[in-house]
């Protein structure tokens, strides 16, 4: 028997006018009561059957920035490790070449249709807000990853707090420093488009502000998560000015560290980055890196699958923010 609107209604609260509204993608419905309704009617199967209800395994497809960041290509493995141990789920992978809005919004119509839920990675802004609040009301189920999304309809977020990040950061780098003078600190950010880093710069500055205000930056740099670029950056900045701290909120750090050892700054600098690669596990082991705060991308996988499944199911599972670990050389965990 075909699911009435009156039945919908009924389970979220609302008016079946409102419901009507809703279902025919009108205006004048506030965000909120859009997904309430819309979840209701997934409850009630007023979509009918979806794919695993039929007994299929639930197709997610996951959107990342495509380059060299390591971090990226580790949580790109990760996610796929994280399915295949499992049978309900069918995931894939694209690479979004162009980090613009635009590239992410054509790669996002390409699969429109041909998936049930959507993992993403990627700059917040107000055309890809669109976007995706419009492929979630044709039903598809979405969650951010790693850096939030704001203002969108979707199932959750599944990353660390960045703000904190960042303020445990300006903590470490303020405690490794000694007190008594002044210092001059350098900050490197990926990208100011992603909401994650924005959020780490402003938990960084904020816990300068409060605790150590003799800590002062005097170069502040966006290097698009390139190591080409994050190397030069640091290189010139190195034969200018006498640096003591740097504080490197996304990828890059390859390029940095190749510029303290080329510099020999290498255990002259106090250095705090992010997540642990290759990279910055070899860089914490010769010394050129004081502290990585990692995010542990296995959880992050493992939980945004769990979440996205489950809500395709009718399901619903809370936000996991996965905790923050500070990794020193002397407890660098095991690959």
């Amino acid at each position: 028997m075909r699911v009435t609107m009156s039945e919908i209604a009924r389970l979220a609260g609302v008016s079946p006018a409102t419901v009507d509204r809703v279902l025919n993608d009108r205006a004048g419905v506030r965000e909120r009561t859009r997904s309430i309704v819309m979840e209701a009617a997934r409850q009630l199967g007023y979509f009918g059957l979806s794919e695993t209800q039929k007994g299929k395994a639930v197709r997610i497809v996951f959107f990342l920035p495509e380059g060299p960041n390591s971090f990226m290509r580790g949580l790109r493995t990760q996610l796929l490790e994280e399915a295949q141990a499992r049978k309900d789920v069918s995931v894939q992978v694209e690479d979004v070449v162009n980090p613009r809005p635009e590239a992410y919004v054509a790669a996002l119509r390409a699969v429109e249709g041909k998936c049930d839920a959507i993992g993403i990675v990627a700059p917040d802004h107000p055309m890809l807000r669109e976007e995706l609040t419009q492929l979630s009301r044709k039903g598809i189920r979405i969650a951010t990853l790693v850096s939030d999304i704001s203002a969108i309809s979707k199932v959750g977020y599944v990353g660390i707090d960045n703000r904190a990040a960042g303020r445990l950061a300006g903590l470490l780098l303020g405690r490794f420093l000694n007190a008594g003078k002044r210092y001059k600190i350098a900050v490197f950010i990926g990208s100011l488009a992603y909401r994650g880093h924005e959020e780490r710069e402003m938990g960084f500055r904020s816990m300068l502000a409060e605790d150590f205000p003799e800590l002062e930056i005097i170069h502040f740099a966006e290097v698009g998560d390139d190591r080409a670029k994050a190397y030069q950056e640091t290189r010139q900045l190195l034969e200018r000015a006498d640096i003591d701290g740097i504080y490197s909120i996304g990828a890059g750090n390859q390029g940095i560290v190749q510029a303290l050892k080329e510099v020999r700054k290498g255990r002259d600098v106090v250095f705090i980055g992010h997540d642990l690669t290759d990279t910055t596990r070899t860089a914490l082991l010769d010394r050129t890196m004081d502290a990585v705060i990692d995010q542990n991308p296995r959880i992050e996988a493992r939980e945004i699958l769990r979440m996205l499944s489950a809500a395709v199911r009718g399901e619903m599972e809370p936000e996991y923010p996965p905790r923050l670990q500070v990794i020193f050389r002397e407890n660098i965990p095991m690959r």
